[in-house]
């Protein structure tokens, strides 16, 4: 079982943090001074139905993904989550919130417990949330997380690892500590009901090593799940004879996919966890069609979802279908570049409309989340080819014209496929086509 901690006045702890010259090793005073300055303080927008209650004691520090964008990532964990029939959580699901460039956010105060961890155990201990400080980077478990957002994380976890009388260990992934009841999967309590942070790289938050096994899974408490044990417990201990010692071997797993692609081993299971089945979980098949994960197993079955099937979490359900038929995507709070693109997001083939009437490939950004909401994109497009008297739309395109996979950007900002646009002749010079990759053999004139 954990331990309990001795327990010395937080601000004490705090005050040696800063001011005693060496104590800290990895980060100097002037360092943490400025960290410590610039976290901006998010407590003012904390759902007021959250009931604040302070932590008996602190074992943990738990990290997490957050599936979401900064906007949406800071109003899930401040004002809620929604529910079914219009209701939703009442906040408070994180301590800290750490952007993409690196800002932290304080969402509630550390000393209060937030309601972070859900189903939970560690060492025998169950309800993590109750003996853990929850912090939130913004990200998705299947993409990297910036070097910005370690530093300030490594910052921050000096801190709290003081003040808590913490260890490296201490630190562990929500993945690490979720486990859920039986399902299609699993047919006892066990490990995977969360993927959020298992591609946490240790190493670049200035930490140790994890520990070595589960040890709910080596009490029998909980069952192994394949994926994780293949991120965090590499090795597994081989029983041996009276008096011999205890030998170390590798794991048999199959090849990690750290994609949010459906393959053959990589199932919505791997992917989504417990929310496989959730109504905000979209499932996005090759031929565009979209399933919620709540209709999935009417629909078609989970055994027969296609190769290739794309999962997102968190979606709005009337957001999907929209989506992901139509070749214009829209970033919105809870779709953002990596939602509609994945790793492409930064291709020269994915083109952004922003709403400053700006137009840009991938290439430009720096990071998916610096793109404002109401920006268009178009993913695995060439262009632009430009309208001239002389270079007509069927000169261009040739017979797919008029085809609903090509966009046409219309002085003025206006995007529109071809299938919408009822007479060609009335198209002004300037127009701009952009043809899907697919469509061009050679280069066009």
């Amino acid at each position: 079982m954990m331990r309990a901690l001795w327990r010395i006045p937080a601000a004490l702890v705090l005050m040696s943090v800063f001011f005693v010259p060496g104590l800290c090793n990895a980060y100097t005073r002037s360092e943490l001074n400025l960290f410590q300055s610039r976290i901006v303080d998010y407590r003012r927008k904390l759902n007021p139905r959250f009931r604040k209650v302070v932590r008996q004691r602190t074992d943990l520090i738990i990290v997490h993904t957050s599936e979401l964008g900064l906007g949406a990532t800071l109003r899930v964990v401040s004002q809620g989550k929604p529910l079914k029939r219009g209701q939703s959580t009442p906040g408070g699901h994180a301590n800290y919130v750490i952007a993409r460039n690196g800002r932290v956010y304080r969402v509630l105060h550390r000393k209060y417990q937030a309601d972070h961890a859900g189903l939970s155990m560690w060492d025998g201990t169950r309800n993590i949330s109750r003996v853990s400080v929850g912090v939130e980077l913004v990200g998705y478990h299947y993409a990297s997380l910036t070097a910005s957002q370690y530093r300030s994380l490594g910052m921050l976890l000096d801190i709290l690892k003081r003040v808590y009388k913490l260890s490296d260990r201490d630190i562990l992934t929500h993945s690490q500590v979720a486990y859920g009841p039986p399902n299609p999967w699993f047919k006892t309590d066990h490990r995977g009901r969360k993927r959020c942070a298992k591609n946490f790289d240790r190493a670049k938050a200035g930490l140790g090593p994890t520990w070595p096994y589960d040890p709910d899974v080596r009490a029998g408490r909980l069952a192994p799940d394949p994926t994780l044990a293949s991120v965090f417990y590499r090795f597994k201990p081989e029983r041996a004879s009276v008096g011999e010692p205890t030998m170390i071997k590798p794991y048999k797993y199959a090849k990690r996919d750290d994609s949010n692609i459906i393959s053959k081993d990589n199932t919505a299971w791997s992917i989504a966890g417990e929310d496989y089945n959730d109504p905000s979980t979209a499932y996005i098949l090759p031929n565009g069609r979209t399933l919620t994960g709540s209709a999935v197993e009417k629909m078609i079955g989970w055994n027969k979802l296609p190769v290739g099937t794309r999962v997102l979490l968190n979606q709005l359900e009337e957001q999907m279908t929209v989506q992901a038929k139509h070749p214009i995507r829209l970033i919105s709070e809870r779709m953002s570049a990596w939602s509609h693109a994945g790793k492409n997001y930064r291709s020269e083939t994915t083109i952004y409309f922003l709403p400053s009437g700006r137009v840009s490939p991938g290439s430009f950004l720096k990071d998916w989340d610096d793109l404002p909401a109401g920006t268009r994109l178009i993913v695995g497009y060439k262009g632009p080819y430009t309208i001239t008297r002389d270079r007509t739309a069927y000169r261009i395109a040739r017979g797919k014209y008029n085809d609903k996979s090509v966009v046409y950007h219309i002085p003025g900002g206006r995007l529109v496929t071809g299938d919408k646009i009822q007479d060609f002749s009335t198209l002004p010079v300037g127009v701009n086509l952009y043809l899907p990759v697919s469509m061009i053999p050679g280069d066009r004139e």
